[in-house]
Parts: C-alpha cells; structure tokens; sequence
C-alpha cells in the first residue's frame, strides 16, 4: 500500500508542477511528463501497483481520529497487549492535525499514563525531532568561538607526525568544554516532543511516502535539466550517448543538489514527517569522495596504486573532466599551430597557443554555447563577481571537450573546438584541414630510399631496430634528434625545438587521459603532482638514456666523438621523438610507447613518493611543524654564488629554515640549485613528516615495496654483469 500511496502522490502532484512556468523553461513539458510516466508505467510492469480506487478508498478508510473522544475510556482500559499492539500500529504513522504548526507529525511512540486519576487525559504523541541548528549550539556565539580554536588544533595536529602530550591534553580539554555545551537542554539538537493526541487525525500514510514525496522536487529538477540538456546538445553539434557525463561536465563543484528552491522547508518536512534517521546526516560519508585538503588526505590519497581496468570516478563535479579537457585543447591548439606555421619558431607557436587556451577566451567560447544556461553552480558569494564567473565557464568549457573526447572521440572535440574558434566557413576550413609537414610534401610517399645515400639516415635505422618501429619519412626522426646548433640544412630543414614544443603538448595529453582513466579516486590536483612526476625533464631524461637516444643525437661536432648532453637537452630529444612518432604514425603509436616506457614507472614513483617535486616536500615538511598561533615558518633560499661565463653560469644556492641552513645545491639555472638545496635539506635534516610517510608506505604496501627492491637488485646485477662484459 505505501508503494501504492507514493505513485498516488506522484500522479496526483507532477501534473500541477509540470503547468508551472518556473518548471518549463524549455519548451517541450509534454515530453518531460511522457518520460515520468515511461517511468512510471516500467515500475508498473515490475512492482504490482494496486488501482487507483483501492489507493483512494485506502486513505478514506484510514482517515478517522487518532485516539476517538468518545472511545477514550474504553482505550485506557485495554489490557498492556493490546493497547502496545495498537501503538506499535500507529508508529511511524503520519499524523495530521490542521490549523497547529507544522501540521503533520510522524508518531514515535504512543504513551497513555494518566498522570491525574480523576482527570481522564488524551494520550501522548511522543515524536523524537531535531532541533534547526540556527536554533541550537551552532547559533551560539561562545559554542562557535570555541569550536573554531578546537578545529583549528585538531587539524595543526593531524598534520603533525609527532603529537606532544600536552598538545593532546589541549584537544581533550576543548573537546570536553564542547560536550557540556551540547548538553545543556536549551542547546541540544536532538529533542523530544510531546503532545497531546486531541485533534489528530490518522492518514494511513507512512514516513516512506513521505520520502518519495520530497524526492518530487529533485525528480523534476532532475528530468528538467536533462530535457535542457537536449537543447545543448543541438548548440554542441554532438548528441551524448551517456547523457550523465554531459550533466557531469556542466555541473561546478560549488553545486550540491538540495531539495529544489527551498531546501530548508524540505529538511524541516523531513524531520516531522521523513523516516526517522539515527543521526542527522552522516557528513563523513556525505564528503567521503569531496575531501581533499590535508596533508594526509594528500598522502592517503596519494598512496594508492592505479587500477588495472577503467573505473568510473565518484566525485560527482568537473574538476576531472576540466582537467582532460585541458589537455584536449592544448593539443589540438599545438598541433593546429605547428601544422599552419610551418616557419614559426617555437616561441611565437607558445604565445599563439597562449592566446587561445587562456581562460579569457575559452570563456568567450563557453558564451557562444551559452553554457552559463546549463552550468549548475551555488548561486551563492564565490560566483557572484563577473571575473569569477567567466573563469568558472572557462573550466565548464573545457570540461565538456573533455567529455566530447571521452565519448566521441579525438575527431568529435576537434570538430566542435574548430567551430566555435570561427564564425567564418573559410576561416574554420584552414584551422581543420591543415597541410602536411613539410618533409611529408617533398616526399608524399615515403622518404626511406635516402637512407642508402645519407650516413645519417644509416644510422638511425639502428635505432629504428632497437625501438621496432619503422618511419615513413625517416628525415621526420632524423629532424626530431637534431639539435639547435646544427642550425637549416637541406636533410632536416631544420633543428628539433619545434618538435618539441608539439611533442611536449602530445605527452601531456596521452599522461592525462591515461591518469583520468586509471586513478578514479584522485582529484585534479592530485591528478597534475602524477602527471608532472611523468612528464618532467628528469624522466623523460631518464628514458631518453635507456633508450640510448644520446649516441643518435645529431650535433655539428666534426670530430663525432660521443657528447654528454645535459638533463634538459635530453628530455628535449625525447619530446622531439615523440612528436616525430605522432607526425609519421598517429597517436596509437605514441599510447603504445608511453604504456611501455613510462606509466609502469608510476608504481614505483608512488611507493617511493616521488609524485612532488623536492621545494614542494620541503614545503609540506616544514609546514608540518608549525605552531599553533603562530605563522607557520616556510623555507627560505638564497643565492650565495655565481661562477662561469653568462652561457655556462652555475648558481649555488642555499635553504634556511626558522633562522638555521639546512641544505645546500649547485646547478645551471637558480631553479635546479633550488631543487639540489630542498633535496639536500630532505636528506640532511631529520623531518618527521618523511618519516611518517615511509612508515606509512612500508606498512600499506610492504609485498609490493620488496619486489620492487628485488627487481632494482637483478636490474643492477645484470647491467653490471654487461659492464664487465664490454671490457
């Protein structure tokens, strides 16, 4: 029957909030009630739903008094059994009395003592409520002030590795002072009510009903929007498959759906009329997927080894699909330019792409589409400005290429970006149909019968072998392993820097969309400390050695002699590689060649905890020991040397920390000796927070942390075992 009665409520309420005007913006209210009653008709089919005129005749027949006047006497002499049976009937039971305030209650319990022997009492309605928190402690000033300080000093020590004892006593002693204010009876949140049962009436209703009621204005809310969200699909051009992922691109992380305009009416509904919940909400799980500020949220997030097969993510904004969508279009920006200015130095590609993917402009995309219509946000402080507002579409923007890309692929979002970027059909028929490299166009079949003239060529063909993987154009390769010295000459048409602007962007998108798919768990801060401990200078340095890219590297030394080429050069010639591989073969190839060479490397960066760069650990270390009350004290460095001509200087650099030096580096640029300083102070200084995290690692993953190691030890024996050989 209480199924019954909700499919009643819901026939009985949706016709009159599909008239209203605020419900229909859109234009098609038919089709949104045919998709209700398609729901309805399924649940039909699968639940057995009772006619209508039994649901009616139901609620008639319930309809009488609670406790009838003139029965009363007779009721107060029922035996214990059978007035508990009648009470355990009518608990949980909505009853109503019109004209009190609010209305309607949900019976908890049924109780008739009579307290006055010669005064015949109705008997009580006992309802276990909840008191508005602006009504309770959490309106008060003191309580307020007091919780500050206490959360303030339970977050300082749940970033602290090393509790003190007296700094435990201080949160004990805050958390008791708390207690005493919460059970004061003017502060409780949880009370109990009673009144009398004279003039309710019975309803036949249940608080499950209830339930289903309140659901209504989210239900509407949420078929309203998706019938807008046909609407944006004609504006996009591409029809969503998974309309849930459109929804999911188009919704802010300031939004919380609520109980329709006005949420608190609903709660309070809830409360006197809603099943009865042992606690009011449950916010650890409410937010079990939301938080992510912390150091050992960090930590703990950041501790968990990617999964083997795609999962979707429960962290139900955009922030993910925004960070996706970034790498989309700085791609496709990236290789739209390099494709159309083919003599365009690297520098002028980089303030090209500036100019289209900064958010300004991808703002004034976002309006064209006319996405603040469908962008669900908090229409609260943080989005009142214009400024932030705009930057908000910007990132709605490219949430949703990134959810083009998910779904229909790298053509789909390359298509819609070229349309919004021109109005003009010429324009937009350049941008989309660029021509082909300019080594392609001398040789449009292949260029590998040079290979037998150049010695150049020749070699490469060795590395070729050691990669498996054979060019079309092999010059494409040779360019990507030219250096910047060698300057134009008519095999290459140029040095590799270009390259390297195009494959810099290629990695950063295949690293994204790898991460987004295999970490559903990580937000998208969580997602860049992965992808930069990826896409950096020393890994791709790291890989460009194994590789032995190094002895292919074309410099303008005549002697030939093998050169050592430094960490930035080396993670150029990777980058160029790449680029190289994505000109003469397609992205497949470059998945393919990241999924071996780099993401297993992504195991070992997390059980090491090398996802940060060392000034960053440095900076959460230090932040880890500050005091309460007190700014927290952060590195400082400074530079003490500079030796060498201005084309070969070395910076030494040193890190102080609260007054004391704590670590020292030397390097090329101000920015490595940074770097060699704060991993020399990591090293040196004993920071508990390094501690911590190594214990933390070695408990959640110690199989996995000795294979590792074992594996390390069979990798050095064997290259060892090499080394002896080649003498």
């Amino acid at each position: 029957v209480s199924t019954n009665v909700s499919y009643f409520c819901l026939f009985v309420f949706f016709p009159f909030l599909i008239n209203c005007e605020s419900l229909v913006n859109c234009k098609s209210c038919g089709s949104v009630f045919m998709l209700l009653s398609i729901h309805v008709f399924i649940v039909y089919f699968i639940i057995e739903v009772l006619s209508m005129h039994q649901v009616l005749l139901y609620l008639l027949r319930s309809s009488k008094p609670l406790v009838p006047e003139e029965e009363i006497a007779d009721m107060l002499q029922w035996e214990e059994l059978e007035w508990q049976k009648y009470a355990e009937e009518c608990k949980g039971m909505i009853v109503t009395n019109p004209g009190m305030k609010p209305s309607s209650v949900r019976i908890d319990q049924l109780d008739r003592e009579q307290f006055n022997p010669d005064v015949i009492t109705f008997p009580i309605i006992v309802h276990f409520g909840i008191r508005p928190a602006q009504l309770s402690y959490a309106g008060d000033p003191q309580y307020q002030k007091l919780w500050k300080s206490y959360v303030k000093l339970r977050h300082l020590l749940a970033n602290s590795p090393k509790v003190k004892q007296i700094d435990k006593q201080k949160l004990t002693q805050r958390e008791e002072a708390l207690q005493k204010i919460r059970q004061k009876n003017t502060m409780r949140r949880e009370v109990t009510v009673e009144l009398s049962s004279q003039g309710f009436w019975k309803t036949g209703i249940r608080s499950d009903v209830c339930q289903h009621a309140m659901m209504l204005p989210v239900l509407t809310h949420h078929i309203r929007y998706h019938q807008c969200l046909m609407h944006l699909d004609k504006l996009i051009g591409y029809v969503f498959t998974e309309r849930c992922l459109l929804q999911l691109a188009m919704t802010h992380p300031s939004h919380h759906l609520n109980f329709g305009m006005n949420p608190d009416h609903a709660r309070n509904s809830l409360s006197n009329c809603g099943i009865r919940q042992p606690k009011y909400g449950d916010r650890k799980v409410h937010h079990m997927y939301m938080r992510k500020k912390g150091i050992n949220t960090l930590i703990n997030i950041m501790s968990r080894l990617g999964q083997d097969d795609p999962s979707p993510s429960r962290i139900n904004h955009n922030e993910r699909l925004e960070f996706l969508g970034d790498a989309v279009v700085e791609f496709l920006t990236s290789v739209h330019l390099y494709y159309l200015f083919p003599n365009l130095e690297e520098g002028g590609l980089a303030t090209y792409r500036t100019a289209i993917v900064q958010n300004q402009h991808l703002a004034m995309l976002a309006k064209k589409l006319e996405l603040d219509r469908f962008m669900l946000y908090a229409h609260g402080p943080d989005l009142c400005r214009e400024s932030d507002l705009r930057h908000a579409m910007a990132n709605c923007f490219e949430a949703l290429i990134g959810a083009v890309y998910l779904e229909g692929g790298l053509e789909e979002a390359r298509q819609l970006f070229g349309r919004l970027l021109f109005n003009s059909e010429d324009l937009r028929e350049v941008w989309l149909n660029y021509p082909p490299h300019p080594l392609q166009v001398q040789e449009p079949q292949t260029d590998r019968q040079l290979i037998e003239t150049s010695p150049v060529l020749q070699k490469l063909t060795n590395f070729e072998e050691s990669i498996g993987v054979l060019f079309t154009h092999v010059r494409l390769l040779a360019r990507a392993f030219t250096l910047r010295t060698v300057g134009f000459n008519h095999l290459t048409l140029g040095h590799n820097q270009r390259m390297e602007f195009l494959g810099d962007s290629i990695m950063q998108l295949v690293a994204t969309e790898y991460l987004f798919i295999h970490f559903p768990d990580h937000h998208e801060g969580h997602l860049t400390l992965l992808r930069s401990s990826l896409v950096n200078n020393r890994t791709q340095a790291k890989v460009a050695e194994e590789l032995g890219m190094q002895e292919f590297a074309i410099t303008n030394d005549k002697t030939k002699r093998p050169v050592a080429l430094r960490t930035k050069t080396l993670a150029d010639l990777l980058e160029s590689f790449i680029a190289a591989l994505y000109i003469d073969k397609d992205l497949e190839y470059v998945h393919t060649f990241m999924n071996v060479c780099f993401f297993p490397r992504l195991k070992e960066f997390i059980l090491n905890q090398d996802w940060n760069d060392p000034k960053s650990q440095l900076q959460q270390c230090c932040l880890t020991l500050r005091t309460e009350g007190k700014e927290p004290d952060i590195p400082l460095y400074k530079t003490l040397q500079t030796v060498g001509p201005s084309h070969a200087r070395t910076y030494t650099v040193a890190v102080y920390f609260k007054g004391e030096r704590i670590g020292c580096g030397k390097g090329p640029s101000i920015q490595q000796a940074e770097m060699g300083a704060a991993m020399d102070a990591l090293e040196k200084y004993n920071f508990p927070q390094m501690a911590h995290q190594k214990r933390f690692i070695e408990r959640k993953y110690r199989q996995e942390l000795k294979e590792m190691r074992r594996e390390r030890e069979r990798q050095e024996k064997e290259t060892d075992e090499a080394e002896e050989n080649r003498k």
